[in-house]
């Protein structure tokens, strides 16, 4: 697994082969993503379920100036910070929490951000009830992007967004989301 665009373009990002429960999103969709998203320019993400990081790192290389990264599981919590030690990226943090209690800890400190990088566990993921919380909390910024990636169609209230666009790749579902 590699970084696809920006400054830290073909570094090689680590990936726990012993890792179950983590699925990293392949090099061609995060290309595909990073694509359809444009410029990061001095944006905010929030990599939430991060895995090895792959897509905040992404982010990071292609303009953001903040990362933040949440995972509950340990093997991906290492595998992240490990992927930002090799690049030496300071401009992120590494939560180590369960999404709604990371998501309670945003509120209470009244943080926001300029892309969600939403893909959770296929088999538990909540995508509807996590957008909810975000957007019930403005936990978002205008313009703000919610970048989801599933294995079955997302039912996501069309008052919740301006613009949506959906690409599928074999049996991953990519959607997009513009606010």
């Amino acid at each position: 697994m590699r970084v696809i665009g920006g400054i830290y373009k073909r570094r090689i990002l680590s990936w726990p082969d012993d890792a179950k429960h983590i699925r990293p999103t392949k090099d061609r969709i995060r290309e595909a993503i990073f694509d359809a998203l444009g410029p990061l320019d001095n944006l905010t993400s929030l990599d939430l379920y991060s895995g090895s990081g792959a897509m905040g790192i992404e982010s990071l290389s292609r303009g953001c100036k903040f990362a933040t990264f949440v995972d509950i599981n340990p093997i991906a919590i290492e595998t992240t910070k490990k992927n930002l030690l090799s690049l030496n990226i300071k401009n992120a943090r590494v939560i180590n929490k369960k999404d709604e209690l990371a998501i309670k800890d945003f509120i209470n400190q009244h943080e926001t951000f300029d892309i969600l990088f939403l893909d959770p566990p296929y088999e538990t993921g909540e995508y509807e009830k996590i957008i909810q919380l975000f957007i019930e909390n403005n936990l978002l910024n205008p313009h703000a992007l919610i970048v989801i990636e599933a294995n079955r169609e997302i039912n996501i209230p069309t008052e919740w967004y301006i613009k949506r666009k959906d690409y599928h790749y074999g049996e991953v579902k990519v959607i997009i989301l513009w606010r």
